[in-house]
């Protein structure tokens, strides 16, 4: 299945969408690092109007879903500053063998850079329907639970699931998208 079936056609919905380091590799379990993701996301939120309604962090990829005038420039910058602040965060922690990594594993048409984080692509799913939109939540925020790494998805650190469960969560995101919601919260 090529690339091309996977885009951002329709920037007033919201999108489900995975970015991966590339080679997989265990990036993110450093809370510099993730701190960096939380950092681009304020930024687009504040400058872009990027509108972030989930989202799970795990040691070498994340999920997300979100919306903006212009996502698909919006994930760009996120991948570009991202990526430049992880290398940089690296190289001051002195963090060669990942540093290595992303080097060996770049591809040889990114010769803007010596280093490569994130593999090419976001795989776009675009949410069309409540229905959908749940069903992309409860992945996301099962992430963790089904790889072991907790109990209960609202233990998970790095996940909008405390957000949802009107716990404070490391970043605003915005849980009152649907009518069933609005519903919810006047009981």
């Amino acid at each position: 299945m090529g690339r091309s079936r996977y885009r951002i056609v329709e920037n007033e919905f919201p999108y489900f969408m995975t970015c991966t380091v590339v080679g997989w590799l265990p990036t993110f379990t450093r809370p510099e690092a993730v701190d960096v993701v939380y950092d681009s996301w304020r930024f687009l939120q504040r400058e872009r109007e990027f509108k972030l309604f989930a989202y799970v962090i795990l040691e070498n990829h994340l999920h997300l879903i979100a919306s903006a005038p212009d996502l698909s420039a919006a994930m760009q910058s996120f991948k570009s500053y991202t990526a430049r602040r992880i290398v940089d965060l690296l190289k001051n922690r002195s963090a060669l063998t990942l540093l290595d990594s992303f080097r060996r594993l770049k591809l040889a048409h990114k010769s803007e850079s010596e280093h490569q984080v994130w593999q090419e692509g976001n795989h776009p799913e675009q949410i069309c329907s409540e229905e959908m939109m749940w069903q992309k939540i409860e992945y996301i925020h099962n992430n963790p639970l089904k790889r072991g790494y907790v109990d209960d998805p609202v233990s998970w650190r790095y996940s909008s699931a405390r957000n949802y469960a009107k716990r404070p969560g490391l970043i605003d995101v915005l849980t009152e998208w649907s009518s069933t919601n609005r519903e919810a919260e006047l009981r």
